[in-house]
């Protein structure tokens, strides 16, 4: 059962297992996380999850980031998870499902707090977070069925948390068997114009995977064979699949699974990740339409062509909505708004959203000359690459081109380590002083050496 071979896997995989860049990645994730967190302080959906949470005081559980309130684990990665993902600028993982992995790393600091867990454990149960969700998201796609991509989260949060809570193999069975049986979410979520909701599904989602390793952890059981039965995962809700040999884990002919955190992608703009080229493209085409034409060029463009593939399409750039966008959610996940602005105003950034630019006319204007188009030959280039590209024409008679095929901070272009730092910084300069910032990056460094995870949440306090 698939239940049991989880539990093992989560029981056997230790730190020392963990090659050096596996170390170093979940490092990164972690501070990119705390960047993104940071930088989302005061958004609306994440100040109600934090009042929420603020309203159960437990002084031995895990802390509200940015305050020096302690409530239940579960709460905290409710709260802490909309922080994460609320400016959509956390890592992806691109496969037969897309998800955001990093999603995940309020439970491990929620529960691993608690616990009083170090460094190194912490670091466990990243990896062993990222291998279960990705490879998850290698074995079945839920966005056929309706389902939302969050579906997976409950599993892979639950079985991080019974790494750090340290469960027998039997309670880390009842653990995933509990995180599966009341937690399938909709894809609702992800369809027309979008809500508050999008920065809180997967905390959602992590907040149960918790809650069903607490409930395992006192003895409760829950359905099983969870995946395989009769009115299981499987039958009902995603299909019967493989789960391929997992990271550090022997699989056929004895070859050991990479370490899937290795695959993931850390983003360079604050934007639904197959949008990350089609940006890349667009403040290219820029700088080429100033050049050529003047500095008002972008002004006079009469047609602009966005050739995709399918996925890109159907997440963002098939919905009306994604040409009318009401909310922040909605347009940082349009093909149409975030070419625009970067077509008009360069880089995208977070003030790119804000409700001047999100309702400027010159904005709406040029959407409205935006098509989105489906290139049959990209589409088996995906995930590998993600080419996106742009043809825009202007009212000289003038055509224009620019087409990007793999993202800064994809595997295949990664981000370096003072790329990194510089958005956290960015992201955490209007919460944090610098000599504060200086620390939090100093932690998450040497974060091997820290044997208490719960120290370091003053250095979040805002």
């Amino acid at each position: 059962m698939l239940a049991d071979r989880l539990a093992r896997y989560c029981h056997a995989l230790r730190y020392g297992d963990l090659p050096d860049a596996v170390v170093h990645e979940a490092k990164r994730r972690l501070l990119d996380s705390l960047g993104c967190a940071l930088g989302a302080w005061n958004a609306p959906p994440c100040r109600i999850a934090r009042l929420i949470a603020r309203t159960v005081k437990v002084p031995q559980g895990a802390t509200l980031w940015g305050t020096g309130h302690k409530t239940l684990p579960d709460l905290a990665t409710f709260a802490n998870g909309g922080l994460v993902r609320y400016l959509d600028f956390n890592d992806t993982y691109l496969s037969k499902e897309p998800a955001h992995p990093s999603d995940n790393i309020p439970a491990i600091l929620s529960v691993g707090e608690a616990v009083h867990a170090s460094g190194k454990r912490v670091m466990e149960a990243i990896a062993l977070v990222y291998e279960i969700q990705c490879r998850f998201c290698d074995a079945a796609a839920l966005r056929p069925c309706g389902w939302d991509h969050v579906t997976y989260g409950p599993f892979s949060s639950a079985l991080g948390s019974a790494k750090l809570m340290k469960l027998s193999k039997e309670q880390t069975v009842q653990a995933i068997n509990l995180a599966g049986i009341a937690n399938i979410a909709l894809r609702q979520t992800r369809v027309g114009d979008l809500s508050m909701w999008k920065a809180c599904a997967f905390s959602n989602a992590a907040r149960n995977g918790v809650f069903a390793a607490m409930l395992a952890q006192r003895g409760m059981t829950g359905p099983s064979p969870i995946f395989e039965g009769e009115k299981g995962f499987m039958k009902l809700v995603s299909g019967p699949f493989d789960l391929a040999t997992l990271g550090g884990e022997t699989g056929q002919a004895s070859a050991i699974g990479r370490f899937k955190i290795l695959d993931t992608s850390i983003k360079h703009y604050p934007v639904e990740y197959h949008a990350q080229t089609a940006v890349e493209a667009a403040i290219a085409l820029r700088d080429e339409l100033m050049e050529a034409e003047g500095v008002r060029a972008v002004e006079h463009v009469m047609d602009v062509e966005i050739g995709s593939y399918d996925v890109a399409i159907e997440i963002i750039g098939r919905d009306l909505e994604k040409w009318q966008p009401a909310t922040r959610e909605t347009a940082d996940h349009s093909f149409p708004y975030c070419v625009a602005t970067a077509l008009l105003h360069g880089p995208v950034t977070l003030q790119s959203f804000g409700r001047k630019r999100l309702h400027n006319p010159a904005v709406r204007n040029l959407m409205k000359k935006i098509r989105v188009v489906q290139h049959l030959e990209f589409e088996a280039r995906y995930p590998k690459s993600m080419p996106t590209r742009i043809t825009v024409k202007t009212e000289t008679g003038q055509t224009y081109m620019r087409q990007v095929d793999v993202p800064v901070g994809h595997p295949g272009n990664p981000m370096s380590d003072r790329d990194l730092e510089a958005k956290v910084r960015r992201l955490a300069s209007r919460r944090l002083s610098r000599p504060r910032i200086d620390r939090l990056i100093e932690f998450v460094w040497n974060l091997e050496r820290v044997r208490d995870v719960g120290t370091l949440m003053p250095l979040l306090r805002i």
